[in-house]
């Protein structure tokens, strides 16, 4: 598995950070829905108009997307959807949990930082204060999303072992794995709820155990945390027709 090297995405005057978390959302969900085929080339002006949108936020939606691994290089400028199995998802979630286990283990044993546990519990009150409303809007999982991401990164980063960090981001570019990409939607908003809820409580388990300095507890709840994101995109039903390259 090679890394992509794609330019960052551009906010831009026309299209509000906002907007283009919810674009790229939409087309993700798209790409799980099968709208768009796996080897199929992306073109703008048509996901603009079944998106009801113009063609620059959707440009600008696009780098995203292949940074996350869902879309690769195609032509000089363009992209076309990766051709990914299933099984490829399921083996990347868990061998990144296998190397956050690790991280954690590694964290609570040799005792975190007073200061990397005040970033986590940062994490921690920023997926709270989602959840305090008890609902789901639209907006609410792309925040979740980026608080997702630094959670998993601070745990990471945090045990001053490179090479994890280095063997994870590798597994974050097969589609679906990066604690950044979400995709629930097919799933109703209550249904979303649920599970981002109960992955959020197995957040402050984590915290907890890294807190109490117990290292095989913090590794088995990263085992626990991959079964609940490998149910949550409901693996075997959205993908069975899939077919690697």
């Amino acid at each position: 598995m090679t890394s992509l090297t794609v330019p960052p995405v551009p906010a831009g005057p026309a299209t509000s950070a906002k907007q283009l978390a919810t674009v790229v959302l939409r087309i993700r969900e798209m790409i799980l829905r099968g709208e768009l085929a796996p080897g199929e080339r992306v073109r703008e002006t048509e996901i603009a108009d079944r998106l009801n949108l113009s063609r620059t936020p959707v440009r600008q939606a696009l780098p995203a997307l292949a940074q996350e691994g869902l879309l690769v290089a195609s032509g000089r400028r363009g992209y076309a959807v990766r051709t990914f199995t299933a099984q490829e998802t399921v083996e990347a979630i868990e061998l990144r949990a296998v190397m956050e286990g690790l991280a954690a283990r590694t964290l609570a044993e040799r005792g975190a930082p007073e200061l990397l546990l005040s970033a986590l519990r940062t994490c921690l009150a920023q997926g709270d204060a989602i959840f305090a409303k008890r609902m789901i809007e639209e907006e609410d999982e792309a925040r979740y999303g980026v608080m997702n991401d630094r959670f998993h990164r601070l745990i990471l980063e945090g045990a001053g072992r490179p090479l994890l960090v280095s063997f994870a981001q590798r597994c974050n570019i097969v589609p679906f794995v990066s604690p950044l990409s979400l995709a629930f939607q097919q799933r109703g908003g209550e249904g979303m709820y649920n599970i981002l809820f109960y992955a959020h409580q197995q957040h402050h388990a984590i915290v907890d155990a890294i807190a109490s300095r117990d290292g095989a507890r913090a590794e088995f709840l990263f085992r626990e945390h991959a079964l609940t994101q490998k149910n949550s995109i409901d693996l075997d039903l959205t993908w069975a027709d899939w077919r690697p390259a």
